[in-house]
């Protein structure tokens, strides 16, 4: 079937979210989630587009950005194409990383605005991952309360306030406040931790500690390994910290 057409937004603003493909891990460890917003800054300058939110998530994100000197898809085109390249040279990797294409949905109107910015800031919370939105790296919330210019937060905070010691009083709140936000989304499951990887490790390979896949057969071992990642969901840094296999074996698999 066809693809329908992407609906466009008066105001220029998008909720933009992509996924890994087949729920690939995008984001294996910190430098990755490093060089994407480094990738985000670099084509904020080149191709001018405000940027008003961002969230890491493992194997998804979400944007929140207005185009300008550039379309959309120009724009996503280029920091997708420049990560990818980075990404696939760094885990000796060929083909895509991302899900088809980007989802997005037009933002046009203040309150749906922050509705999403909400929603994207507090994906963490929501996920289970941590329990107030301060506490997780990869989204810009600190750029709105220390008063950071890596991001775009004057639109949001005028949204709430003039004063802007009381707009940062009032996007806390905001962010915080207990809602049933719905907006795009793709669904996923929620993160597995450590605990239920463990006992995932001990019962689906039968061994007593994720550290005794190391001594099983060779074959044997890689294949469960491969069914972890594909079946479980368990990601490359996950099981390498849980069972000592090298990360580079993991990987291959």
């Amino acid at each position: 079937m066809p693809r329908m057409p992407r609906i466009k937004s008066k105001s220029g603003i998008y909720h933009i979210v992509m996924r890994g493909i087949n729920r690939q891990i995008i984001f294996e460890d910190e430098e990755d989630c490093h060089k994407f917003i480094q990738t985000l800054q670099k084509y904020r300058e080149i191709s001018e587009y405000k940027l008003y939110a961002y969230c890491l998530m493992g194997n998804h994100l979400h944007l929140l950005l207005m185009e300008d000197k550039e379309p959309l898809e120009t724009v996503m085109r280029r920091i997708c194409g420049s990560y990818v390249l980075w990404y696939n040279k760094k885990y000796g990797r060929i083909g895509y990383l991302f899900q088809d294409r980007f989802k997005s949905e037009p933002v046009e109107d203040d309150a749906y605005f922050l509705t999403v910015l909400r929603y994207i800031l507090r994906n963490p919370v929501k996920a289970g991952i941590v329990t107030k939105v301060e506490d997780y790296l990869w989204t810009n919330y600190s750029d709105y309360i220390e008063g950071k210019y890596q991001t775009d937060t004057d639109f949001a905070l005028d949204i709430l306030n003039v004063d802007r010691e009381q707009a940062v009083r009032k996007f806390i709140e905001f962010i915080d406040k207990d809602n049933d936000d719905k907006c795009l989304e793709i669904k996923e499951s929620r993160q597995i931790t450590d605990n239920d990887a463990i006992k995932i490790i001990k019962d689906h390979c039968n061994v007593e500690r994720g550290l005794d896949l190391q001594m099983i057969d060779v074959d044997k071992r890689n294949s469960y390994i491969k069914e972890l990642k594909e079946r479980y969901g368990l990601s490359i840094r996950q099981i390498e910290r849980l069972t000592g296999i090298n990360r580079g074996i993991i990987q291959k698999l």
